[in-house]
């Protein structure tokens, strides 16, 4: 079992910024993957940024020179910079923890979620 826990979402105005952070209760260096979606009213929850345990990192084309996703494995916790928000990416953002078990089958996948943290942006 892996908890999350994420801290740091608010009401942000048009072209301001934000830092979404989340505690993972297990090693970083332990862990597949970490991910950030995101889940506007009445849209699917999508990907928007992660970063493998080896420090490698993904970005969903909207958020690509607006969003880093970048993590302090000392404090377990990965830390989303939003800048340049735009109203529409107002949503609940969920952090995502990833773990892998490796077998003769093949590789099994886990995911574990955070409890989710509002951003608004709205002047």
């Amino acid at each position: 079992q892996v908890q999350l826990v994420e801290q740091g979402g608010g009401l942000v105005e048009p072209g301001g910024s934000l830092r979404l952070s989340c505690v993972t209760s297990k090693s970083i260096y332990s862990l597949y993957a970490m991910n950030w979606y995101r889940e506007a009213p009445g849209k699917q929850r999508e990907l928007v940024a992660g970063i493998t345990n080896r420090g490698s990192t993904n970005y969903t084309d909207s958020v690509k020179g607006r969003f880093t996703i970048s993590r302090d494995t000392a404090k377990n916790t990965v830390y989303l910079h939003m800048n340049s928000l735009r109203p529409e990416y107002t949503a609940v953002y969920y952090c995502n923890a990833v773990t892998a078990i490796y077998s003769n089958d093949g590789t099994h996948l886990t995911d574990y979620w955070g409890q989710g943290t509002q951003v608004t942006v709205s002047s």
